[in-house]
């Protein structure tokens, strides 16, 4: 039987591949760059939507805030600058399918012709496990700022600057979104040969250990709420990428026997 060979082209010079890659990165700049200036022009609903969550707390605990659920302006330059910030990051998520297309298609060449059907799935999976972590983050962000105003004590009401609540909510939700891309890293290594089923079986309890560790690091409010409820999702997808990933591979090779 004769083996499938990847669909990369030997005769591609180093300078093509670069070349190749400064295009993917200019489409996927020029992305980000359209969904920047669509979020500049949403602005006030994105920023209504995310000063919600403190809203409602404020409203259910009167006496936690002197600012009524508002957000404070100390420099004159915040408003603008919080302003381009969050229609940067909400540019790169409008961008997300964009950019996961561009990063297929530039690892495509690399890949087995019969695993380049995989190509939407990919895109599809890691799209929508990007807006799940993201609405996950939002969704726990009332019960982290409850949990981070009570632990600092009675004595104390909450006056949130602009530019730190914003950091804290867009790094939640960016941190959750990422996180939940892992099984889409983990199955797609073990596409690539660069690990197996066995090897994720192995690891089990060193990964649930360095998943932990990794949450505690990018969880950016710290608290146990955020961790837990971006521990355990992980944990569930290294479980599900390790049986995803045992079907695929087998798929992958029966198909390179009979080829």
């Amino acid at each position: 039987m004769v083996k499938a060979q990847p669909a990369l082209d030997p005769g591609m010079t180093l300078v093509e591949h670069l070349t190749e890659l400064r295009k993917r990165l200019i489409i996927s700049v020029t992305a980000v760059a359209i969904g920047m200036l669509i979020a500049f022009l949403v602005y006030p609903w994105i920023i209504d939507f995310l000063i919600r969550p403190y809203k409602e707390l404020v409203e259910a605990r009167p006496n936690s805030s002197i600012s009524g659920g508002r957000l404070l302006q100390t420099d004159p330059l915040e408003g603008f600058g919080v302003r381009m910030k969050t229609s940067a990051y909400a540019g790169i998520g409008l961008a997300m399918p964009v950019i996961l297309w561009q990063v297929w298609k530039f690892v495509t060449p690399g890949l087995y012709p019969n695993e380049r059907r995989y190509a939407v799935p990919f895109v599809l999976s890691a799209l929508a496990l990007f807006v799940l972590g993201a609405t996950l983050a939002y969704f726990t962000l009332p019960r982290a700022l409850e949990f981070l105003i009570d632990i600092a004590g009675g004595d104390f009401v909450t006056a949130f600057a602009a530019a730190k609540y914003f950091q804290l909510v867009v790094y939640m939700m960016l941190a959750f979104g990422i996180g939940f891309e892992f099984p889409i890293v983990l199955i797609f290594l073990q596409l690539a040969g660069v690990l197996t089923p066995d090897m994720l079986k192995r690891s089990r309890r060193f990964a649930i250990v360095g998943i932990c560790v990794l949450v505690a690091v990018i969880t950016p409010s710290g608290d146990p709420i955020s961790m837990l409820m971006l521990s355990i999702p992980m944990c569930i997808f290294y479980e599900a990428s390790i049986h995803i990933g045992r079907i695929l591979t087998r798929r992958r090779d029966a198909r390179a026997a009979a080829a």
